[in-house]
């Protein structure tokens, strides 16, 4: 088993990566009140909560399955997810366990952040993407119907537990979504690590045990990394959007339904490789390095059939990284070495745009 921290001073937490770690200790361990309620979905329910709640001892230990996907995850979801805490009289000295993927992650994280003003979460990651990426760092959010993750807290867990175990079931489509996560890490802080990625990409692929356990730590480990150094987003920590901004509009744009999150990153980091290559920073080359090393993963490398430069335009205005009417983009000046900016040519944006869009 490997375990890191995230340094936030008190709210510092460990995450703990190994195979079998459902069945052990460690959830309980971060418990600190008498009281559970354990959220999952109709997917994960069936295979993991048991093993989970049997772990808790005599705890009062209640339980929510969740409707699956990103189009639940709204505030009407999130209002059955504090029906069921009040209904089961939890206190403010309760713990959430949030058992599934990202979805359900955020949404658990940001039921806890606001359920009487703030209770203890633990994060139970069981896709790959939640395991690198949404589940370290305290973001928690739902969607709204114009724009993605634009309600929600920061909100750090108590306790990260990845237990890589269930990522043998995980379906090909949505392993390959969450590589997409992985090889952002590699694009943006760590260019030894893209390279490993893409030597390893055949036993990762094949899900062999020691490098998909390395991917994982090394990924948790930049991801921690940046939260400590900017815990709430006021500089550095945007790096970990990197291609998230084209993304999200693509996610909005196809109704949280056709594409999972991870491949609209992976499409939306294609744009932004192509737009560095428009601005003169970076090579061709290693823009073609960044589309195979997705293309590989059979990740998509271009916009959804229909969207337009105009869609494109008027879903990123709504994104978060809009400041003072600016648009601030994560572009790369070469590979390991990323900026965020909203000092670039909009005629670069333009082209980008016109080249990823029908017409």
């Amino acid at each position: 088993m490997h375990k890191l921290d995230v340094a936030l001073g008190e709210r510092s937490y460990p995450i703990h990566i190994g195979r079998g770690l459902l069945d052990g200790d460690l959830i309980r361990q971060a418990v600190r009140g008498n009281q559970v309620m354990v959220v999952s979905n109709e997917t994960i329910a069936p295979l993991y909560l048991e093993r989970v709640t049997a772990g808790l001892g005599d705890l009062q230990c209640d339980t929510l399955v969740l409707p699956d996907g990103e189009s639940h995850k709204t505030l009407a979801t999130l209002e059955t997810i504090f029906d069921a805490l009040m209904a089961n009289r939890h206190s403010r000295t309760t713990t959430l366990v949030a058992l599934g993927g990202g979805v359900v992650g955020d949404m658990v994280g940001f039921a806890a952040a606001c359920y009487q003003r703030g209770v203890d979460f633990i994060q139970v990651p069981t896709t790959l993407l939640a395991q690198v990426d949404s589940s370290v760092g305290g973001k928690t959010a739902v969607n709204h119907p114009r724009g993605k993750n634009m309600i929600g807290a920061f909100h750090q867990p108590r306790a990260v537990v990845i237990d890589t175990a269930v990522l043998d079931t995980l379906p090909d489509r949505e392993f390959a979504a969450g590589m997409a996560e992985v090889i952002k890490y590699g694009l943006i802080r760590d260019p030894a690590f893209f390279d490993w990625l893409i030597e390893h990409q055949p036993a990762l692929a094949a899900r062999q045990e020691v490098p998909l356990a390395e991917a994982i730590l090394r990924s948790c480990r930049n991801k921690a990394e940046v939260v400590a150094a900017d815990e709430t987003e006021q500089g550095n920590r945007a790096l970990l959007n990197l291609g998230h901004t084209f993304g999200h509009a693509m996610e909005t744009f196809t109704g949280y339904r056709d594409w999972l999150h991870g491949e609209a990153v992976a499409a939306g980091t294609v744009m932004a490789a192509r737009m560095s290559e428009e601005l003169g920073w970076l090579g061709a080359g290693d823009r073609q390095r960044v589309v195979d090393s997705l293309a590989a993963w059979a990740l998509p490398v271009s916009a959804p059939p229909g969207m337009t430069r105009a869609d494109f335009t008027d879903l990123m205005a709504l994104d978060k990284k809009v400041q003072n009417g600016r648009l601030r983009l994560v572009l790369l000046n070469q590979i390991g070495d990323a900026l965020v900016t909203g000092e670039y040519d909009p005629n670069a944006l333009t082209r980008t745009l016109e080249a990823f869009c029908e017409r």
